[in-house]
């Protein structure tokens, strides 16, 4: 069975129950050490971008997790980069992760009918080729 075609803003029951729960999380662990609450918050708030907000695809969204875990980690672990940098650096992946994401021919997040007005032509050819293959 083929996906249906619904661009834009999504919430699901899913979606809601992840934020509650690490928010409730980051809430309680904010009393244990800052940081853990602040990974947390950022990473939920992010969730939310991405999956709810602009509907980024996978692999950028991968991306941007390894610029998180990297800077945040060794922050972390070592100190360095420093929470600063970490914060500074992450931030300035999720604009070229967002970015990205816009310019893409399937992007379907909020605005697409301004950004990828092309996007339900996209869509009929994608769903035609999959109907075809099978």
């Amino acid at each position: 069975m083929l996906p249906k075609f619904q661009p834009g803003f999504r919430l699901s029951a899913i979606d809601v129950i992840v934020l509650v729960v690490g928010s409730a999380a980051a809430i309680l662990l904010w009393q244990q050490t800052w940081w853990i609450e602040f990974i947390i918050a950022f990473v939920i708030a992010h969730f939310f971008l991405f999956c709810n907000v602009f509907r980024i695809s996978r692999p950028l969204e991968l991306i941007w997790a390894a610029a998180f875990v990297v800077t945040a980690g060794a922050t972390v672990a070592t100190g360095f980069p420093g929470w600063a940098a970490a914060i500074v650096g992450t931030l300035l992946a999720t604009t070229v992760v967002l970015i990205l994401g816009m310019r893409s021919p399937d992007y379907h997040g909020v605005l697409w009918q301004r950004i990828n007005p092309n996007l339900p032509q996209w869509w009929n050819e994608k769903t035609l080729a999959t109907k075809v293959e099978s």
